[in-house]
């Protein structure tokens, strides 16, 4: 059964981060340029001066938060800002979109066009201190995660309907070519964000589907949750036991009073804990 776990509407919801230390659910919505977040029962949210899209936990009270133009250290307590790097910062024309925390601590951050310009993005990871670009020519990365034991990172191209797996090395690298893990293109399917579950299972929000798709290491599909929003854009297991998938979901586009809240669902899986990025 699922549930609204936050009324407020988001045009681009994205990439919702549950902070362990926190046990605190952080969201963003990439086109109103804010941060949200609900604690103990009450709304909290940050304004920004350009698109944010995705984070990382530093500490209990700082993230790592990719924007349109950068990677910045935001702290939560005193909501004060430090630059990390530039991120196509000479590029007006792009911004970032999904992003996580590898095993390893490196932040991987894809970026786009802010017009869905074919092949004007690309996937970077932040690691150490460095900013390397792993991945070129990609119109809409998402579904960035990874492996419980650390061996595989996922990424798609939405437009291609195909998620990716690479080897990782023993630094976080990828080490390899990537190879297709599922081609969704005969199922007219999009995939979105994804997270990985302590079991090593992918679980896909499918843009335009009204669902979260959970698929085995090998690829093959086991079930799906079901929203009511049609735009589901990227899940999160949290919760205190981890058990809990939430979903962001955008109104861009739609008019149904569904579209664009956060959702949750209680499931039969458990979740990884996110991990924390190593500066």
């Amino acid at each position: 059964m699922t549930a609204i776990f936050d009324n407020r509407i988001c045009k681009l919801g994205e990439g919702p981060l549950w902070h362990p230390e926190r046990a605190q659910l952080f969201w963003f919505d990439i086109l109103a340029k804010r941060l949200l977040s609900r604690k103990d029962g009450q709304d909290q949210e940050w304004q920004f001066g350009e698109h944010v899209s995705a984070a990382g936990w530093i500490d209990e009270d700082r993230l790592l938060i990719a924007s349109e133009t950068k990677l910045f250290e935001f702290n939560l307590k005193t909501e004060t800002s430090q630059v990390l790097c530039p991120l196509d910062a000479n590029d007006p024309t792009t911004r970032s979109n999904d992003g996580r925390t590898d095993p390893f601590g490196g932040f991987w951050i894809g970026t786009m066009g802010k017009n869905a310009e074919p092949g004007s993005g690309a996937i970077y990871r932040y690691y150490r201190g460095e900013l390397r670009k792993l991945f070129p020519d990609i119109t809409i990365p998402n579904a960035i995660c990874f492996s419980p034991d650390g061996t595989r990172a996922y990424f798609a191209d939405t437009t291609l309907q195909t998620i990716w797996y690479v080897a990782m090395d023993q630094a976080g690298w990828p080490s390899g070519k990537p190879e297709i893990f599922l081609d969704l293109s005969g199922e007219d399917l999009n995939p979105d964000g994804a997270v990985i579950d302590a079991s090593g299972n992918l679980w896909n929000a499918q843009w335009g589907a009204h669902r979260v798709a959970c698929y085995d290491a090998q690829g093959n599909f086991l079930e799906a949750i079901k929203f009511e929003a049609e735009q589901i854009s990227c899940p999160a297991f949290g919760g205190a036991d981890l058990t809990t998938l939430f979903a962001t979901s955008a109104a861009i586009g739609m008019t149904g009073e569904a579209d664009g809240k956060t959702y949750l669902s209680q499931t039969s899986a458990r979740g990884q804990k996110e991990h924390r990025v190593t500066l």
